[in-house]
């Protein structure tokens, strides 16, 4: 066959089987990839000696929310199979004697690592004939693993806490004031909710879902701007717009006291035992007893701007107050001076909370220009860490029991996150509300929380488990859990 007969019909060949404008310039068919769309499937064709394959990825959107669920549980039950698998291979082929397989999605993933004995690893040694009496293994046992792997294989697996994505009530709140520097919920000791709703106090009962109205300030031309509840929840202070903090007996609908000394709204409220420190407009945090007949004021002046945030530590020995000078100050009960400031927030700090776990933890978060979590050592004056939420801070909570915090977002996603510390891992995210989430108050018992927005709707989740975190509780240097 000569070589003009052969060029001719390779020729022929490739005009035969390649498409039309996937000719090269020589006239042979190019050795790039062809693909035949066969609706919306790909399918491989063989050109040259390459292959090509072309995915159609789903849009993850179009799954339904099961089964989105039911791919993140699958994907975490497939990361607690590998770390059991890693482990089992660890104490067969190395004796690594790994009795208990750590959760990997835990707070402190960050320190666990399989880091066992690989000393035997390429060395000779001598394995003694194991006593039966010894080890959990019948002598009988046909199994090829060891005792370690035995255990390993029989130890309890926490189960993944799922977290419902739906509140379990949703209650209507009519005129709560859609306004980022106002605090109008919070939740008592005894159950009652305190909310804020135009010129009235609201007490909504959790127990009997009754609901009482508290007082009334339209008759005096006033508006409610903040509530808060005592520790013992008997006591309810409300700021007013025109400057004045009101002291009610909850159980007998009766007002107490009016206090003076603001000359702007009062938004924000704390109580420290039988004193409570007031935020305002006016820049000045007063801080006065409520037994004695005139109150001893304390003025606490350290803002440039509107102090729209403030709380106490559970020690009850410093105040934590945050400002639209985008100031987060910390103060002692005896300084009318700040005793510390962080100035590395970029917006209003609203969101303030003190760790009920790590003494001297602090937690804020930022307005819409900053929208950043931090932590901060108060014992020491050091920034811990910060990340960006992508929105707006509104509110921070710790959980009771466990280590973790829930924060509630503004612009631009109006969501509510549950982290954990310290690895700053997102449990959950809640949505719904059509508004920023600007309220938050946890329930007596820690398990529930309540949010607040300008959407004039309340919304209770379940998202903090009650149990008691096991670390917490075995730990030696917690004093409150042991009695000698």
């Amino acid at each position: 066959m000569d070589q003009d007969y052969e060029r001719r019909l390779l020729r022929q060949i490739n005009h035969q089987n390649v498409p039309e404008g996937q000719l090269s310039k020589s006239g042979y068919a190019s050795c790039s990839p062809v693909t035949v769309k066969s609706g919306d499937r790909f399918i491989p064709t063989r050109a040259g000696s390459n292959w090509s394959i072309n995915f159609h990825h789903a849009n993850e959107n179009c799954c339904s929310p099961n089964q989105n669920q039911r791919s993140k549980d699958a994907s975490t039950d497939t990361g607690k199979d590998a770390v059991a698998y890693a482990a089992l291979l660890r104490n067969e082929l190395l004796g690594a004697g790994i009795e208990t397989v750590h959760d990997p999605h835990t707070d402190d993933r960050r320190h666990t690592i399989l880091t066992q004995d690989t000393h035997s690893l390429f060395r000779y040694t001598i394995h003694t004939k194991r006593v039966p009496f010894d080890n959990d293994i019948s002598p009988y046992s046909l199994s090829p693993l060891s005792n370690k792997s035995h255990k390993l294989l029989r130890s309890p697996r926490k189960p993944a806490r799922k977290i419902s994505k739906i509140p379990f009530k949703v209650l209507d709140a009519p005129e709560l004031q859609d306004d980022f520097y106002l605090n109008l919920v919070d939740w008592s000791a005894g159950n009652l909710l305190s909310v804020g709703l135009g010129a009235c106090v609201y007490l909504w009962s959790a127990c009997t879902s009754q609901v009482t109205r508290l007082c009334d300030l339209s008759v005096d031309g006033d508006s409610v701007t903040s509530v808060c509840w005592n520790e013992r929840g008997s006591l309810v202070a409300v700021g007013t717009h025109k400057g004045f903090v009101q002291i009610w007996d909850a159980a007998g609908g009766r007002k107490l006291t009016s206090l003076e000394g603001h000359s702007a709204r009062v938004g924000a409220l704390a109580w420290n035992g039988e004193q409570l420190s007031s935020g305002s407009r006016d820049r000045v945090i007063l801080q006065r007893d409520v037994r004695t007949p005139p109150p001893v004021e304390r003025r606490l002046q350290g803002h440039r701007q509107e102090v729209c945030g403030l709380k106490w530590s559970p020690d009850h020995q410093h105040l934590a107050s945050g400002g639209n000078d985008n100031k987060l100050l910390v103060w002692n009960s005896s300084s009318l001076l700040p005793v510390q400031q962080y100035s590395d927030h970029l917006a209003a700090v609203k969101a303030i909370a003190w760790s009920p776990h790590q003494h001297g933890l602090l937690a804020s978060g930022g307005g819409t220009a900053d929208r950043c979590l931090r932590f901060w050592n108060t014992l020491t004056g050091q920034a811990l860490q910060s990340t960006d939420t992508g929105s707006q801070v509104c509110n921070l909570a710790w959980s009771k029991h466990a280590n973790e915090l829930v924060s509630t977002h503004g612009y631009s996603q109006n969501q509510i996150l549950v982290w954990k510390y310290p690895s700053l891992t997102q449990v959950t995210k809640l949505t719904g509300h059509s508004y920023r989430v600007l309220y938050l108050a946890v329930s007596p018992d820690g398990e529930a929380i309540v949010t607040g927005a300008g959407d004039e709707t309340l919304r209770f989740w379940n998202v903090f488990s009650k149990t008691r975190c096991t670390k917490e509780s075995k730990s030696v240097l917690n004093l409150f859990t042991r009695i000698r």
